[in-house]
């Protein structure tokens, strides 16, 4: 009896469970993209019909109503360049650790694995505090302007930097050190070696790290809310929130959901398109 739990009704029935789950949220998807192309009264009266006529112009209703070009331009910058960065500054990092066998290397990496189990939630004042004292001290003591995006920028990377950290140190370690050895042997230096050697080799990891930090910065919302107050500097997620805010009262349902399809979709097509990649790269050191 034990065994016919353990090794079949076990099992199967997670398999269903998580299809189930997965039907579940392919199902949600498609309704959501359903309803961006009906009006508001037949979102209301046929939620799970096919829409009578397709009502393209919910886009531009949404893209104007929340000032979406702006908002993505500021979220297609911040997801750029803000992956770019966690991949450049942790890449390094993570090799140095996997590479060390100096006791401190194990402590710093065990440090970096402590930073993914603090929430953002809980440091919302001491991220206030500093934006303001940033922002006060530009203006007042460097350049005379600042911007509120440059600070969100800053503590998104950081605030990444943790997990990225974590998960390329565990795939460097699963790298064979010959590679390096036979660099050395051609006269490259370190970090001659890290760059031209180590990295494509690594590429798989790094990718990983890369998409999964675009995914994350582009859904970020708390900190645009608390660091990016003013409609010109604020990200796609806080636009979304004020389309919302809205909507609500002109009742132009069919708009919302048009701006939660261009803001969801497009990580969707890309996890699709990439996901295989990632489950590689989460997977390749786990034995390390």
């Amino acid at each position: 009896m034990r065994r016919l739990l353990g090794d079949i009704l076990v099992p199967r029935a997670t398999t269903v469970a998580l299809w189930a789950w997965v039907v579940f949220n392919v199902a949600l998807v498609a309704w959501v993209g359903l309803q961006s192309l009906k009006d508001s009264g037949q979102v209301w009266l046929s939620p799970f019909a096919l829409p009578d006529t397709i009502e393209w112009g919910n886009y531009s209703a949404a893209w104007k109503a929340a000032g979406f070009s702006a908002a993505a331009l500021n979220s297609t910058v911040l997801t750029v360049v803000g992956a770019l960065l966690i991949v450049a500054l942790s890449a390094p990092a993570a090799y140095v650790l996997a590479r060390s066998d100096r006791r401190a290397a194990g402590r710093l990496t065990g440090y970096f694995a402590m930073g993914l189990s603090i929430p953002v939630q809980t440091i919302v004042i001491p991220i206030i505090v500093i934006k303001l004292s940033v922002s006060t001290f530009m203006i007042d003591w460097v350049t005379g302007w600042w911007d509120n995006r440059i600070t969100l920028l800053v503590f998104q990377v950081v605030l990444s930097l943790p997990f990225a950290v974590f998960v390329l140190t565990g795939y460097m370690r699963s790298l064979p050190h010959e590679i390096e050895e036979a660099a050395e042997l051609d006269g490259a230096g370190p970090l001659r070696a890290f760059v031209q050697v180590v990295l494509p080799v690594a590429k798989p990891g790094v990718m990983t790290v890369l998409i999964l930090n675009v995914i994350g910065l582009w859904n970020e919302t708390l900190l645009a809310l608390l660091i990016t107050p003013t409609p010109e500097e604020r990200t796609l997620p806080a636009a979304l929130l004020s389309l919302y805010s809205s909507m609500q009262y002109s009742s132009d349902w069919g708009a919302l959901f048009a701006g939660i399809v261009i803001l969801v979709y497009p990580m969707i097509v890309l996890y699709l398109w990439l996901g295989r990649r990632i489950v590689e790269g989460m997977t390749a050191g786990i034995g390390k």
